[in-house]
């Protein structure tokens, strides 16, 4: 199959100048999402991992599945004020504008190896705080897995110091 095809491009969201690749078309296709995961449970097997972490809302449902699949503990990284104990957090910049991200304080124990998972990987300034978060609670980012990369937007320069797959490549 091929799954380039199952996403939908939507223009100027959430701003003018955005090409959003909306994965919600891979969701509502029981073959594609299943594939989807199929392949991505398989990429993230090559990891010697203890855990998954993954940011909401998006990453949750690539990770979740992974985590349950491969036996491995999840958590989740949330925006600020979501969850419900101690956190740690830490701003960054996205594409078109800023965040602050937060994990539980004790979600991560140091030394732990941490699978990283999102849906996309586009400017790579999710991924690499969701990287900083994990290394700040002294955890091994063991790798960062992508069910997307739009590769014209270099997010992989932010983490090249880090094993990062991506399942679908988009180029332009």
């Amino acid at each position: 199959m091929d799954l380039k095809s199952k996403f939908r491009h939507v223009l100027d969201f959430p701003e003018e100048g955005i090409d959003f690749i909306d994965i919600t078309t891979v969701l509502g296709d029981a073959e594609a999402f299943k594939q989807v995961m199929d392949e991505i449970i398989d990429i993230s097997k090559k990891y010697d991992f203890d855990i998954v972490v993954a940011p909401e809302s998006r990453g949750f449902i690539l990770g979740t599945p992974i985590a349950y699949k491969l036996g491995k503990a999840f958590a989740p990284i949330r925006k600020k004020g979501k969850l419900p104990y101690k956190t740690i957090d830490l701003e960054y910049k996205l594409e078109y504008g800023s965040n602050i991200l937060e994990i539980h304080a004790d979600a991560v124990k140091p030394g732990q190896r941490v699978l990283v998972v999102d849906d996309l990987l586009a400017t790579g300034g999710t991924t690499s705080a969701n990287v900083q978060l994990v290394e700040k609670l002294g955890g091994i980012i063991a790798g960062v897995v992508c069910m997307v990369e739009l590769t014209y937007l270099n997010g992989r320069d932010k983490l090249k110091n880090y094993k990062v797959e991506s399942l679908i490549k988009f180029d332009s």
